[in-house]
């Protein structure tokens, strides 16, 4: 799990978003070290987030931006009935399940970067409002989402495993590397 970004570690530019996004992903999977799976699905805050709803939705809306990007149907269809599923583990899911899933979706996304002919290549988007009229974007526009994406939603994580035993990110780094 990638702590920090070493520039000279990428090759070129679509090795630096890679980079970036793992770098996100390892924040996530940190955030979950050592943690049983009733901590796991815990709301230790005011929120509604959870650290395995975090990882389900980062790795769902992964998989999902890339099968945009390919113009395929995504693994897991959401619409405004089922939205909040995303968040939280249903059924028998489990918090292994997606790590399993999360690094399945990783390999998917390297797969894609590494074999698009250009980062300037672009894709359609849905015309939904909240891409604001925007009829396509690049794959590079991808590599930039993904990273904001998942940064976002790893910084919640750090807040939600600090809620639930005062351990930091920087202890979690430790962690991981025994």
């Amino acid at each position: 799990m990638v702590m920090h970004v070493n520039p000279e570690a990428c090759d070129d530019e679509r090795g630096a978003l890679l980079a970036f996004i793992a770098e996100q992903r390892g924040g996530i999977r940190r955030a979950l070290l050592g943690l049983s799976e009733e901590q796991a699905t815990s709301r230790p805050s005011a929120s509604e987030l959870s650290l395995a709803g975090l990882l389900k939705h980062v790795a769902e809306v992964e998989q999902g931006w890339i099968a945009r990007a390919r113009q395929v149907a995504p693994d897991t269809e959401r619409d405004a009935t089922n939205w909040g599923d995303s968040f939280r583990l249903v059924g028998d899911e489990s918090v292994k399940q997606f790590l399993d899933y999360y690094d399945d979706v990783a390999r998917r996304t390297e797969e894609f970067f590494r074999a698009a002919p250009s980062l300037d290549d672009t894709f359609p988007l849905p015309d939904q409002p909240w891409f604001h009229g925007c009829p396509a974007v690049s794959v590079r526009w991808l590599g930039l989402h993904l990273i904001r994406e998942t940064a976002r939603h790893a910084g919640h994580a750090d807040v939600i495993r600090e809620s639930l035993d005062g351990r930091t990110a920087f202890e979690l780094v430790a962690l991981a590397a025994q």
